[in-house]
């Protein structure tokens, strides 16, 4: 989404004007945040090239499939000279208390991000919103909407746009949001004035290195996606591996275990937006309800979620491993059992490891 970057920017605009002005704007938004950096990553492309080497990005081909364009904003857009990047609180404050979904493991938890609408959606409507002011007041510009949509630095970019560091757990962090928020980038061909990237305020601390479930943050900020349960869970299409499934529990999309003990997580607040707010339940629903979905309801209940890009058979694949970690009840076994002629290898087998959990 965007203009073509071969608008030549006006020189006698007041760029410095424009970077204050492009912040309110953001702000009246919904952005809780907005940044500028240049386009220079070559400390983190070297990162990014030394993580792919290492094989940490398991299954998620499309990291290392359009070379350096992740690293390089101007061979993604040619053109680019800045990137406007913007941060968007997504704490569900209605939610149910999330030690409560973890602590009943007849329940599925959900990562917190997932439980509202699709974020994507959410934060490039705003995005283009933002770029349409901008070019009412600055005519025709170059430019190109991102929210995780595309070969994108974006924590990397947010950092030097000084919307917060990249923590021991590889997620960003801000000294007055903490963690729980959504990124997006214009990348565009005004030269407007960078801020400050932001300085890394982790110190000593390794809270969420040590409560990582399955231990997948394998130094400080060196997170092996392979072992990573938002991975196992979102990004991985095949089996999860048995030696990990217990290690799970019920968390049957996404993990948020290192954010949430995070010392800066005290400083973040509910979001204001209703898009955010828990749909169908989401926040606590039983494991047995979630797996009795066909393909049809499953379909109904999470469009213009961010679930639905898992697809039916990854989501009873999930469940079946949180329900193996569950408690032994008839509700489990009989629900177990009902899914034992899947048509779905991938889900038999899961189920057939659940059942074994049981004793059956």
């Amino acid at each position: 989404m965007g203009s073509t970057n071969t608008h030549t920017p006006d020189p006698d605009l007041d760029y410095p004007a424009l970077a204050r002005h492009i912040k309110h704007w953001g702000q009246e938004l919904g952005f809780q945040q907005v940044g500028i950096s240049d386009i220079r990553l070559d400390e983190d492309e070297t990162f990014l090239l030394q993580w792919l080497q290492a094989g940490y990005h398991g299954e998620m081909d499309y990291m290392q499939r359009h070379g350096t364009c992740r690293s390089r904003p101007a061979e993604l857009v040619p053109g680019t000279v800045r990137v406007i990047s913007v941060r968007m609180d997504y704490w569900p404050g209605g939610a149910r208390a999330v030690g409560e979904v973890l602590q009943d493991e007849s329940l599925g938890y959900l990562s917190r991000y997932a439980l509202g609408r699709d974020y994507h959606k959410v934060l490039r409507k705003r995005l283009q919103q933002l770029a349409t002011k901008i070019e009412i007041h600055t005519g025709p510009f170059g430019y190109r909407v991102f929210t995780d949509s595309a070969p994108v630095l974006e924590k990397a970019l947010a950092q030097q746009a000084g919307l917060g560091w990249i923590g021991k757990h590889t997620n960003l962090i801000n000294e007055r949001a903490g963690s729980w928020f959504f990124l997006g980038e214009l990348y565009t061909t005004l030269p407007i004035p960078p801020d400050m990237p932001a300085d890394n305020h982790c110190g000593h601390c390794q809270n969420c290195i040590d409560a990582c479930p399955t231990q997948a943050i394998i130094a400080p900020y060196q997170l092996d996606a392979r072992l990573c349960i938002s991975y196992l869970t979102i990004e991985l299409r095949g089996a999860i591996p048995e030696q990990l499934r217990a290690l799970i529990g019920n968390r049957v999309y996404g993990c948020d275990d290192c954010q949430l003990v995070c010392p800066w997580n005290r400083f973040a607040g509910p979001s204001a937006e209703h898009d955010f707010t828990p749909r169908h339940g989401f926040d606590s629903s039983e494991l047995v309800s979630l797996f009795l979905w066909d393909e049809t309801a499953f379909e109904e209940k999470t469009r213009g979620s961010a679930i639905h890009r898992i697809g039916h058979q990854c989501w009873l694949r999930n469940i079946a491993v949180g329900l193996g970690n569950a408690p032994t009840t008839d509700a489990v076994v009989a629900a177990l059992r009902a899914r034992q002629d899947h048509p779905s290898e991938l889900v038999r087998e899961h189920v057939g490891w659940a059942l074994q959990q049981h004793g059956q």
